[in-house]
């Protein structure tokens, strides 16, 4: 999960975190809603088996409200154990 600028959450799937981190930095690559919306901080990363659960993890970060989502960056376990279930 990165954190923009203006303190908005952007979720995403990777295989290489540090990778898709400088596509989105550039501009070139990354995702059109990041531009411009720099510098950009990596706040989340979780791990998953298999680009399934990884896209499975994602959705249910994006139906998250902000306050879910604040609460898991900073470390909220009970947050982390409903999305993981």
């Amino acid at each position: 999960m990165l954190r923009t600028a203006t303190g908005a959450l952007y979720t995403g799937i990777t295989t290489d975190v540090e990778r898709r981190l400088k596509e989105h930095a550039s501009g070139n690559k990354g995702a059109k809603s990041l531009r411009g919306k720099g510098p950009l901080s990596l706040v989340l990363e979780l791990s998953a088996v298999d680009r399934s659960e990884a896209s499975s993890l994602e959705a249910r970060i994006k139906q998250l409200s902000k306050e879910e989502k604040e609460r898991l960056v900073s470390g909220n376990k009970h947050v982390l154990t409903v999305i993981r279930d």
